[in-house]
């Protein structure tokens, strides 16, 4: 007995033997435990009573459970209805406590990960303390990515993501509330916006650790899209649009950026020593780079990909903004048009009510109109109907660009034109290009630049809409051959080939001669790879009399249609068509030798390979294949070609770097930002804020009120001298010196005795 009560007090000590020897003091737990039991169910009922206490009690049971996991099989489901149940009565500490607890639990393995998030998600609304609720939001990413570490743990996954659907669908039977008029002031915070915003909240956070980032991610966060409650709505638009401040929406554990002047100050004052100063410069390099990520913001491309259903998606967008057109304020609007525009360039999908209810904005004095060009023209694409789209142009014509408007508007209306232009180039009418075009005479640089623009444009697409004298050679030659664009609906011939795959070939084939005895190796192992397969014998004659024979010298042979057709006239036709080969092959193999590449770009372009036939390319080989047309393009533009090799030199030059830098693809390309809308534009005109940091930033690093000239450039402090000081004097004062008079009134003599003066010294110095 002595021993129980002296155990009963210490429950550290009682904790620590049980932990060192579970069933020699297995009745001291019992004792506890029924204690417990009686002392829970006095707190239920009162819980200001004893509270001190019952935290220590369920502390001891936490620690000890997984000791007696048979006696301690309800603790934490008692634990867990003690939170969600009486959570508003609960004092603060015995909340933090009961939440620590069975967090504890989780660490033990007593409970699972799931029954620990069924526990934690629910509390996340209703919590009010922000040190408790980083607590649990840190903890329910930390067990995701623990869980999801090595490998993918898809049962709790799809158990948590189920949660968050959950969670987001529980308010979206509610009314559209609005961020404005007289709803927005009547409505209050709703537990039902809470308990959405959390879940996009952390599903945003879990695939910005890279955790998650699959497509039940994004559904979660797509119907967060179309939530009533505007805040969770903008924090989900946000997430697919990228430039999301997660600070905003996150008690975020992050620490703020160092302040730099303060560090510079401390350095001054400080002793100087090397080691501070190379800290002092990793810290601001650090800062930089944070405050540069921080300012670009790109948008979420493979969220955007990873859509299902983007059709269904576009059309609720279209609805939800044109229906409660009049509770959203004009930023929460262009968020949507903005990830409409990009969810219907993306993945080439037709809203045409869309571009009829853009049209009301289209006017040069709305705000934040380049937002809005920039949705209008990211919104189109190959597929979109002309006939949808000719009204907008004209309406962007005859509201942007004529006389009574600034040249900025004109700019960007032209640029806007443009833009729609390049992605359906059948959206221009032929009278409206015309006198577009004409601005290209503007003084204005910015004016002058997009109506060339323009008329580039449409030299490239479909110079016919163009005069004739505003063609160009380029356009004027290629009608001449009767290279016309293809109508709206009509599409591009079968490839037959990939572009420049004969380098690749070409490529191959060089690297095989120079390995030597490696190529025999190779050439076995693909024809052991295609053994089954009917491929095209590459032997000159076949089993029926035909030959095989490059596409190159098809034009060369001359089929005999006299009347002796056996032997004879066979023999002579495969004669010179083996003949006519031999030397086409030679011919190459000069042409190789001198290093002409017109001939082999042209030899390229009759040359159909069949590499793409006989091998499996990887990525590897088709980011060779682009390094060996960027060498051919780069050696074009070298030699004098046109401008359309310099673009398509740069446009496989931008592709290379897509395809080092990211793996967005080519949905990257039909984003635009607003420096595409407002082309070039003067420098404007700084506030006095501007000025002011300018000045500081100029005084930076020296001291006050000092000058940097004269005596603290020298290695030994002196004033400057007379001659420097003469540099700087005006030209009039320097005329009117009694130096320069006195050679003005100088005789011959003078001069004479002066240059041979001059002459003497020279001598004197070379010596």
């Amino acid at each position: 007995m002595g021993r129980g009560v002296l155990l009963t007090s210490n429950l550290p000590q009682l904790q620590n033997l049980i932990k060192r020897d579970p069933p020699a003091y297995k009745e001291e737990f019992l004792q506890q435990w029924n204690h417990y039991n009686s002392i829970r169910q006095i707190f239920q009922i009162n819980p200001d009573e004893n509270a001190q206490h019952f935290r220590e009690l369920v502390a001891f049971i936490a620690q000890v459970a997984q000791c007696y996991p048979k006696e301690t099989a309800d603790f934490p489901s008692q634990i867990s209805t003690l939170l969600l149940e009486n959570y508003g009565t609960l004092s603060p500490d015995t909340r933090k406590s009961l939440v620590q607890n069975l967090v504890m639990l989780r660490n033990k393995d007593v409970i699972t990960s799931i029954t620990l998030l069924q526990t934690l998600f629910p509390l996340l609304p209703k919590t009010t303390s922000s040190t408790l609720r980083a607590f649990i939001r840190r903890t329910i990413l930390s067990d995701i990515r623990t869980a999801n570490l090595r490998t993918k743990n898809h049962k709790l996954n799809r158990a948590v993501q189920a949660m968050l659907f959950g969670m987001v669908e529980r308010g979206m039977d509610a009314e559209v509330v609005g961020d404005k008029g007289k709803l927005k002031a009547t409505a209050g915070p709703g537990s039902k916006g809470e308990e959405a915003m959390w879940a996009v909240v952390l599903t945003k956070e879990l695939w910005r650790k890279g955790i998650w980032n699959d497509a039940k991610t994004v559904s979660i966060i797509a119907l967060g899209c179309f939530h009533p409650v505007t805040k969770v709505q903008s924090a989900s638009l946000h997430f697919f649009l990228g430039g999301d401040d997660e600070k905003e929406d996150s008690d975020d554990e992050e620490e703020d950026l160092p302040n730099m002047k303060a560090l510079q100050h401390r350095r001054e004052i400080n002793k100087k020593t090397r080691s501070g100063a190379k800290k002092l410069e990793k810290i601001a390099k650090a800062v930089s780079k944070k405050k540069k990520k921080a300012e670009t913001t790109t948008a979420n491309f493979p969220a955007i990909q990873l859509l299902n259903d983007p059709q269904t998606f576009g059309e609720k967008l279209y609805d939800i903004l044109n229906k409660y057109d009049k509770r959203f304020s004009l930023d929460h609007k262009i968020l949507i048009m903005q990830l409409l525009s990009r969810v219907m360039g993306g993945h080439k999908l037709c809203v045409l009510g869309f571009y009829t209810y853009i049209m009301k904005y289209l006017t040069y004095h709305q705000l934040r109109i380049p937002s809005i060009l920039v949705a209008l023209a990211q919104s189109v694409h190959d597929f979109t109907p002309p006939d949808a789209l000719t009204p907008v142009v004209r309406k962007l014509a005859q509201e942007f660009v004529h006389p009574g408007v600034g040249s900025e508007v004109i700019a960007a209306g032209i640029n806007a034109i443009r833009e729609v232009c390049r992605r359906q180039p059948w959206s221009m009418e032929e009278d409206l290009l015309g006198d577009l075009i004409e601005y290209r005479k503007s003084r204005d640089k910015a004016v002058t630049a997009a109506a060339r623009g323009l008329l580039q444009l449409f030299r490239e697409v479909n110079p016919g809409m163009l005069k004739r004298r505003e063609r160009g050679k380029e356009a004027s030659m290629g009608m001449a051959k009767g290279n016309q664009p293809l109508p709206f609906g009509h599409s591009a011939q079968a490839a037959v080939d990939i572009e420049g795959l004969v380098l690749l070939e070409d490529h191959l084939k060089k690297l095989r001669e120079e390995e030597g005895a490696a190529s025999g190796d190779e050439e076995e192992d693909d024809q052991a790879a295609w053994e089954g397969w009917d491929v095209e014998s590459d032997s000159d004659e076949s089993s029926d009399g035909w030959i095989s024979v490059s596409s190159d010298s098809e034009g060369d042979l001359e089929i005999s249609d006299s009347e002796d057709e056996d032997g004879k006239g066979k023999k002579k036709t495969k004669a010179k068509g083996k003949a006519k080969a031999t030397e086409q092959d030679e011919e190459e193999e000069e042409n190789d030798k001198e290093g002409t590449a017109e001939e082999n770009a042209e030899q390229a372009v009759q040359r159909i390979s069949s590499l793409a036939t006989t091998k499996i390319l990887t990525p590897a080989d088709f980011a060779l294949l682009n390094d060996l047309r960027i060498k051919a393009a780069s050696e074009a533009v070298e030699r004098g070609a046109g401008s359309g090799t310099k673009r398509k030199l740069a446009a496989l030059e931008s592709q290379r770097k897509s395809l080092l830098g990211s793996s967005d693809g080519p949905i990257t390309e039909t984003f635009i930002s607003e420096d595409d809308i407002l082309g070039p534009r003067k420098k404007a005109k700084a506030d006095y804020a501007e000025r002011i940091a300018s000045i500081e930033k100029g005084r930076e690093g020296r001291e006050k009120y000092g000058s940097l000239k004269g005596k603290k450039k020298k290695g030994n402090p002196s004033s400057s001298t007379n001659r420097e000081k003469a540099r700087n004097k005006p030209i009039m004062m320097i005329l009117a010196s009694g130096a320069v008079k006195g050679k003005k009134k100088a005789s011959l003599r003078e001069k004479q005795q002066k240059l041979r003066a001059h002459i003497d010294r020279a001598k004197k110095s070379h010596h």
